[in-house]
């Protein structure tokens, strides 16, 4: 049976989408991964990287740097990650937490409690492979505190990516029903996040679940604003480039303004990297390499935003109808530090998703 709240869209058409989301995900992540350092990758100095590379526009995986210094600032991974030298993905926390909540719903189903997340991360998570919020809320975890205290206690990362980083299995569960699949993000994201933090992965998950209907990306994002409080700092901002975008305004000239009004919350922070976000989808509108290459080069949390915007963009296309550059090299074979996940098949993992759809 179709859980309660789901699209009836099943069969071949649901199993490219769902799988598209995984494919999206994945390239978007290993796009934006060689330049994840919000305040050393600025757009600008993507951009400078590109063009001393001749690869403006951007239409594939990053090319290897052009000069030393560029090629200095990359993180450590970029050898995995350019073109050229992909063969499978890359092993990342955006990545993982996608795959620690399909073991989540294949485990304990759509009931699960914010405590069984928990209970998993500490099964199945490495501690070393977490970050900011998540590190603090698996520390308080292992120090005996329940949630939700886990995100409170000495966690300043409260309003952070990271909850939204774990949304998306959420939205591919839920095809077409976004307060659905919200409600799981939430049940999800309070262990670890606050605020703009929640708030941030129930429109993520949101999202994802409105492009499986929605007939263009604008309508998903209008259908996900619904299910966040409209007075939320997150809510204004994805408004605010909304607003800006339908005056015309050219995207760089869009991240220029949103940045300037979120100056100060930091490059991890979800506000303004849902606005590097919502510009990247908006400015896309709907073709996939554009989505992706508009979302990495709007900077911040490159392989973040890269991953979620993918996300969106391969369920709004899917599989079938993306680009082979992204998706032949990934060699359907995805790198996790998840315990008993590494090596593991993509479309397996998009099978096993869409099962807990149609079952």
């Amino acid at each position: 049976m179709t859980p309660l709240g789901t699209s009836r869209t099943t069969g071949p058409a649901l199993a490219d989408r769902v799988l598209g989301g995984w494919l999206g995900r994945i390239a978007g992540n290993m796009l934006g991964k060689p330049v994840e350092q919000g305040e050393v990758w600025t757009r600008e100095r993507i951009d400078g990287y590109l063009r001393r590379a001749d690869a403006l526009p951007l239409t594939d995986y990053l090319p290897e740097p052009a000069t030393e210094e560029d090629r200095g600032r990359l993180r450590p991974e970029w050898r995995s990650c350019v073109r050229g030298r992909v063969h499978g993905s890359c092993r990342d926390d955006d990545v993982d937490y996608a795959i620690l909540g399909l073991d989540l719903l294949e485990t304990h189903g759509f009931a699960f409690t914010t405590e069984q997340v928990g209970d998993l991360w500490l099964l199945r998570l490495p501690y070393l492979q977490t970050f900011t919020a998540e590190r603090a809320a698996y520390r308080n975890l292992a120090g005996g505190i329940r949630p939700p205290l886990t995100a409170t206690y000495d966690n300043p990362y409260q309003e952070w990516i990271g909850a939204l980083i774990r949304a998306d299995v959420y939205g591919w569960t839920s095809p077409g029903a976004p307060r659905r699949a919200a409600s799981l993000a939430r049940r999800d994201a309070v262990l670890s996040h606050t605020g703009n933090g929640v708030y941030g992965a129930m429109w993520s998950a949101a999202l994802i679940a409105a492009a499986f209907t929605a007939p263009t990306v604008r309508g998903a994002l209008e259908e996900a604003m619904a299910v966040i409080p409209a007075s939320s700092r997150l809510a204004r901002t994805v408004r605010r480039v909304t607003a800006l975008h339908d005056t015309g305004l050219g995207w760089e000239d869009t991240l220029a303004t949103v940045g300037a009004e979120t100056s100060g919350l930091g490059w991890i922070h979800t506000v303004p990297n849902a606005a590097v976000l919502t510009a990247g989808l908006l400015y896309g509108d709907g073709d996939f390499t554009r989505t992706l290459a508009l979302t990495v080069r709007g900077g911040l949390d490159t392989d973040s935003n890269g991953a979620t915007a993918g996300s969106v963009a391969g369920v709004l296309t899917g599989a079938r109808a993306i680009p082979a550059q992204w998706t032949d090299p990934l060699e359907d074979t995805v790198h996790s530090a998840v315990f008993g996940f590494d090596g593991a098949r993509i479309s397996e993992l998009a099978e096993r998703t869409v099962r807990l759809v149609e079952t």
